[in-house]
């Protein structure tokens, strides 16, 4: 456990500056790669758009170069503007096929930027143009809209590798395009108005994705350094997870070492010391104090007799089965069994739990009459086993002053009460009757309501000065006297025993029946003449 507890804090102590180092990293480190990445991209793009614009005022200067300075300089007559102006000596042209023919030439290359010059309404001897949904959808809503409110219409299309932005401006006709198209021969519209839009100028621009993606360069560094930090940590989590399931599963093992430890040491103790022990409410220090308890004490009769009659074995068994029912009596009523001494047992109450001196009294009378019935019970249980003379217990309860807590040394200690009251109980079982209990005077006095009780003669203990009154109980009255429900006589062809509580009616009638036909053999036989 102490090794696994080793490793655990060691990688905790890793874990901890890569925790450090990452929070830090994911504070700073992520501006400042967004930071460089945005300036480094800005810096792509205007050289990109530089290039652009030197290739499209290239291509402006190429046309007019060749086109327009060339043949005026070349023409032999005046110059004229016209739409055909390639075979028209001398002819220059017109901004309509200017713009047609930048956006041949501006097309033609190789790049990033598409120029066209879009009309549904073309001369006729010009081919006709074929418009896509985005050129005919921009051109119907530009002439749809108020001349004030037209805008350019966009389009943004592509898929995960490229995008494409298409930008359709309007060709708006002005007073002399109107002058020239409606006198035209070959315009196929003579009705145009200024302000008219006769087609559109479309720009298209193509960006593939990965050109920009090393761009992102210093973002790209910080992700995998997060990544292998993340990494980093996601593998000593799961070295620390697995430390941790390794101490959790020794802690288990332990604890079920312990749970079955102390379930062993609390057959050895009282419960009530035992939950008290655990619970923290009790030190377990050489301590002791003087409270006045009632002491029960038990003994079976003619034990040593029984020994001699029975084999170990049964002898063994029997008297560990008397005192597992006896021992749950006195716990159901609250008592604490101090010790069991051969046949004997000891209980007492009043500590660690009490119910006041009257209340422990008469639990202690309500144990030691329950205990008396049920081991009626167990005797006929045993008799049927074969078992010829079962056990029959002497009981003395008195109240007094004692010493309680935890005798003996710091290494070695047990729970017990020391002093003559203690003995004193022991002595009146001694003189009580097989199957009785005997009081002393202080027990009885507070006992008296519930139990019919007769004095018996005094007796004179060592120890105490005083002379002892014992008090025999003859049978309950009051709330106790409702649970004398056994009625139990033994001896050389009797066996009686009658548990009244379990009886119900029909089996009632018949102990009725039964005892009636015994009452009738019993009076014939009294009426029978002796032999001579």
């Amino acid at each position: 456990m102490a090794g696994v507890k080793e490793k655990a804090a060691e990688g905790q102590g890793r874990l901890m500056p890569l925790l450090v180092a990452a929070v830090c990293l994911g504070l700073l480190g992520l501006p400042v790669a967004v930071w460089f990445d945005l300036s480094a991209l800005t810096e792509q793009m205007l050289r990109q758009q530089a290039n652009e614009t030197g290739r499209l005022i290239n291509d402006v200067r190429g046309f007019y170069a060749t086109e327009v300075v060339d043949r005026v300089l070349k023409a032999d007559r005046p110059v004229s503007v016209t739409h055909d102006f390639r075979t028209t000596p001398g002819a220059i042209p017109i901004p309509a096929t200017l713009s047609i023919e930048l956006g041949r030439r501006i097309s033609d290359r190789d790049g990033a930027m598409r120029y066209r010059f879009v009309s549904d309404l073309p001369f006729r001897n010009r081919e006709a143009q074929t418009l896509d949904t985005f050129q005919r959808g921009a051109l119907d809503a530009l002439r749809a809209a108020h001349p004030e409110a037209r805008k350019p219409v966009v389009e943004v299309t592509g898929s995960i590798f490229d995008r494409q932005v298409r930008i359709a401006s309007p060709i708006v006709m002005g007073p002399v395009c109107v002058a020239c198209h409606n006198s035209h021969p070959l315009s196929p519209k003579n009705d145009w108005a200024v302000g008219d839009v006769r087609g559109i100028q479309e720009i298209a621009i193509r960006q593939p994705i990965e050109a920009n993606i090393f761009a992102f360069k210093f973002l790209l560094a910080y992700l995998v350094l997060a990544a292998s930090a993340g990494l980093a940590v996601i593998l000593l989590q799961g070295r620390q997870a697995r430390l941790i399931r390794a101490m959790n599963r020794e802690l288990a093992t332990a604890n079920d070492f312990l749970a079955s430890i102390s379930l062993k040491i609390a057959k050895y103790l009282p419960p009530q010391i035992y939950r008290r022990i655990f619970s923290g409410e009790k030190d377990v220090v050489v301590q002791t104090e003087r409270k006045k308890l009632t002491i029960f004490f038990s003994d079976i009769k003619d034990f040593t007799a029984s020994t001699e009659r029975l084999q170990p074995e049964e002898l063994t068994a029997l008297l560990n089965e008397y005192f597992t029912e006896m021992a749950a009596i006195a716990e159901r009523h609250g008592g604490t069994i101090d010790k069991f001494i051969g046949d004997a047992m000891l209980v007492f109450f009043g500590d660690p739990e009490t119910l006041g001196v009257k209340g422990d009294a008469r639990a202690c009378l309500a144990m030691a009459v329950e205990m008396q019935r049920r081991l009626e019970q167990l005797n006929a249980a045993w008799r049927r086993r074969g078992i010829e003379i079962p056990f029959r217990a002497r009981m003395g309860i008195n109240t007094g002053y004692c010493n309680v807590g935890n005798f003996g040394s710091d290494d070695r200690m047990d729970y017990t009460i020391i002093g003559a009251e203690a003995n004193l109980a022991a002595r009146l079982q001694m003189i009580a009757e097989p199957g009785g209990i005997m009081l002393s005077f202080e027990t009885y006095a507070q006992v008296r309501d519930v139990v019919r009780a007769t004095p018996q003669p005094p007796i004179r203990m060592k120890g105490i000065s005083r002379e002892i009154v014992p008090y025999a109980v003859e049978g309950l009255a009051g709330d106790l006297a409702a649970d004398a429900t056994v009625i139990s006589e033994h001896a050389a062809g009797l066996d009686l025993f009658i548990d009244l509580g379990a009886l119900d009616d029909a089996a009632a009638e018949r102990a009725r029946r039964r005892l009636a036909e015994a009452l009738q053999a019993l009076d014939a036989r009294g009426a029978r003449p002796s032999a001579a």
